[in-house]
């Protein structure tokens, strides 16, 4: 099925795709002697910083679609958290295409035409919550957007509605958390809300078990996670019965898991790039795209019945975000997975200098209002990074309130070189 739906996509790019067809040429492939799915890896290999090249010499949408624009109902685009956004056109087959898959992810979560979704952000150009939105609707669950508010507001509303599920990001969850702790003490405690699940995306956060678990006992509810990219659609999600793995939707994605360095297929088990070609959205494509998302694999049937293949530990760090201290090389993920261990700490953020040749790693962290020493946290905070990370790095308390605050995609990484 794969292999007959991968030929429909070649046949209808080639010609009309000027970005693919000018690839499969460079590459030498007829697509007439290919024999599908064994020779996905003669295909060439594509990249966002093709993809962003493209748009700049060809603006503002680049060649990287098959059909005239007058086609194209749909408009999103990156966070741009990783250099400039690339804008991304739909028609409205691959759009419902993308409502399918997260209809996958709502089936994964349990939620269903009982449940009242709550979305506290604003949506913007961002892909994700737009599709969860819409598929949220099309399954019969009462959907309510939270644009405009601030977290007080969101929190009221919360109250006030009594929704059974929450999608935010990670950070945006315990963000709120902490505005209730702080707030709100004449209201019943957020762990005795309403909600019932979040389903969290836009960071790895998710599957890091300490914010996990950080978020589930603030809400006294369950975290679902789930992965997608705006050039790629909703790729991957939890099952309710095994937290901590992630499945990969193999009836709409060709998933691939390739070394970074020798672009060879790894075995399961070992860690990998994630290389994705989406089946349904037919218009505009990507194919065998480097995701820069750091897995591992696992093939093995799910406690849940399902047979598609699992990441264990979701996302485990992008390959574009490893940063290199003192022959160390250090992911913002594992930095999240230790500082989240430790309650008092409300935000943090970690920032790169170089002197020299060399680079340095502070950490800032922000504390609760009723914390108690805090040099002895900032002490323990330091010695658990040298456990988890080897490497000694400066922890500073930083002023209540005075670190940045995030609604979608935290930035908590600065480089000043």
């Amino acid at each position: 099925m794969q292999g007959q739906r991968l030929e429909r996509l070649l046949g209808g790019v080639y010609g009309p795709n000027r970005f693919y067809t000018s690839k499969l040429d460079r590459a030498g492939i007829r697509l007439d002697a290919l024999q599908l799915p064994r020779d996905l890896s003669r295909l060439p290999l594509t990249t966002k910083t093709e993809l962003v090249g493209d748009q700049i010499a060809h603006p503002p949408w680049g060649t990287a679609f098959s059909e005239p624009i007058d086609q194209y109902t749909r408009y999103c685009q990156t966070s741009s958290t990783t250099g400039r956004p690339l804008r991304w056109i739909d028609d409205n087959e691959s759009w419902q295409w993308m409502l399918e898959c997260w209809k996958t992810v709502y089936r994964g979560a349990r939620v269903d035409r009982r449940d009242r979704i709550f979305f506290p952000f604003s949506f913007g150009p961002f892909l994700a919550f737009w599709t969860a939105f819409e598929a949220g609707c099309q399954i019969g669950a009462h959907c309510v957007p939270g644009g405009g508010m601030s977290s007080q507001l969101r929190l009221a509303m919360i109250e006030t509605i009594e929704p059974t599920v929450l999608c935010c990001t990670p950070t945006y969850a315990l963000r709120l958390a902490e505005v209730a702790a702080e707030n709100r003490a004449d209201h019943r405690p957020l762990s005795e809300s309403s909600v019932r699940v979040l389903i969290v995306a836009g960071e790895p956060g998710g599957s890091i078990p300490a914010t996990r678990e950080r978020i589930e006992r603030s809400w006294g509810a369950r975290v679902i996670d789930h992965h997608g990219l705006t050039e790629v659609g909703p790729v991957s999600f939890e099952c309710w019965e095994q937290p901590g793995f992630l499945h990969l939707n193999e009836s709409e994605y060709v998933c691939e898991v390739l070394d970074p360095s020798t672009l060879e297929a790894v075995p399961d088990g070992q860690p990998g790039e994630l290389v994705i070609t989406n089946l349904g959205r037919t218009l505009t494509p990507v194919i065998r795209y480097r995701t820069g998302d750091i897995v591992v694999r696992r093939s093995d049937v799910c406690r849940c019945g399902r047979t598609w293949a699992r990441l264990e530990g979701g996302i485990l760090a992008r390959a574009d975000d490893m940063i290199n201290v003192r022959g160390v090389n250090v992911y913002p993920s594992a930095l999240e997975s230790v500082v989240r261990q430790f309650d008092e700490v409300v935000e943090f953020r970690s920032t790169v200098r170089r002197a020299g040749a060399m680079r340095s790693l502070s950490l800032e962290i922000e504390l609760t209002p009723q914390a108690a020493d805090a040099p002895g946290i900032a002490t323990r905070v330091t010695q658990q990074l040298r456990e988890a990370l080897g490497l000694t790095i400066p922890v500073h308390v930083a002023d209540s309130g005075s670190l940045p605050r995030f609604e979608m995609k935290a930035r908590r990484l600065v480089i000043e070189e």
